[in-house]
């Protein structure tokens, strides 16, 4: 059966010299022409990045909804909803290669996201970055390597992300735990005889702690994505955020976006429990000593914001031996992540070395000492 390679892609822009496809340049405020070269610039927008009131956005959702229309075809295998374009017949799911139900592809109205950073990176550069993290992977399988110098399912794809921003106070109960220690007699047995010593043992002396931690949260990020494994995209922060840039569906062409699939809701919760943590470390510190227990805690969270927005990233998905392994390119920084497979054979051999080194080693040992 002939390999898939059509590519999902996004609305195009018409090439004002040409009429050809356009596609966003990395790196640029443009659209490029492939075919005669041109550079279309991208318009600076005017507008603002603006946040919206959490709970108000809950209350009069139906009404203060800003979305969009956009063509999204579902993966049947790992659930991402990903754009695509009107001619492409056939294509892969960017996250694990399955091939997708083109005739499924449905018009849905998502939120507007409010900004995005673009992509810095092209796929030449990104993939360099890529090489460059494989070639220091210690007992990869020879295809890897033979499949990332294809790239033939290297995509640059916009993440969906929410960011919240919440005012927060904490009112705590707990324990303050600070070290000291006793001389303690003990015996034991020396040249058949019980002999008795000293030594210093460690106690903790604790006592009761109340306070308050008065804490500020500012574009607290959360991945509203499940396509890929929250420990591999939480790596690739840190994000320049301070270089966001208004929506624009210019900076789209040429690229994959996906749908969001954690709505907002389920996203603030993932906040929260980041929020939590960082909170949890404040009351610690705030109740000092050398050790802390938390006995109870109560945040109340206020001012809470959010704004909707997308994060570039290149996403080359391979499968090894049935297995799905994910890698990914920051398409800011080139910073790589991603699960890598082994080869067993290589590691059986290199074993083997080491063994036979260290019977080398020995044999001539023995035979110079007769």
């Amino acid at each position: 059966m002939e390999e898939i390679q059509e590519e999902l892609n996004i609305n195009t822009f018409a090439c004002t010299n040409c009429g050809a496809d356009l596609k966003y340049k990395a790196g640029t405020d443009h659209l490029s022409c492939d075919y005669c070269g041109a550079l279309n610039e991208i318009p600076k927008s005017e507008s603002k990045i603006e946040e919206h009131d959490y709970l108000k956005f809950l209350a009069n959702e139906s009404e203060q909804k800003e979305v969009f229309d956009e063509s999204f075809v579902k993966c049947e295998s790992c659930g991402a909803s990903s754009t695509i374009s009107p001619n492409i017949t056939s294509t892969l799911c960017p996250y694990c290669t399955t091939p997708l139900i083109v005739e499924q592809t449905r018009n849905e109205r998502i939120l507007l996201p409010e900004s995005l950073l673009p992509f810095k990176l092209d796929k030449d550069a990104a993939s360099d970055e890529f090489k460059k993290w494989i070639n220091k992977l210690w007992f990869a399988p020879n295809a890897l390597k033979k499949a990332a110098l294809s790239f033939d399912h290297f995509k640059g794809v916009y993440i969906p992300y929410w960011t919240f921003d919440m005012d927060t106070h904490t009112p705590y109960i707990g324990q303050r735990g600070v070290h000291y220690y006793v001389t303690e007699e003990y015996t034991k047995t020396e040249d058949g005889k019980t002999v008795t010593e000293t030594r210093e043992v460690q106690k903790t002396r604790w006592s009761t702690v109340t306070g308050n931690i008065h804490s500020f949260f500012d574009d607290i990020l959360t991945v509203a994505t499940t396509s890929l494994p929250e420990k591999y995209i939480n790596k690739l922060e840190p994000w320049d955020l301070e270089n966001l840039v208004p929506f624009d569906k210019s900076y789209l062409s040429g690229y994959i976006t996906e749908k969001y699939q954690i709505e907002i809701t389920e996203g603030f919760k993932m906040a929260q429990e980041t929020a939590e943590s960082e909170i949890r470390d404040m009351i610690r510190t705030d109740i000092g000593g050398d050790e802390q227990r938390i006995t109870s805690m109560e945040t109340d969270y206020n001012d809470i914001a959010f704004k909707h927005l997308l994060l570039p990233v290149f996403v080359c998905a391979y499968r090894f031996k049935g297995e799905l392994y994910q890698f990914l390119v920051n398409g800011r920084t080139g910073e790589v992540q991603g699960r890598r497979p082994y080869s067993w054979i290589k590691i059986a051999l290199t074993v083997l070395a080491i063994v036979s080194i260290i019977t080398a080693i020995i044999f001539v040992i023995r035979y110079y000492n007769g």
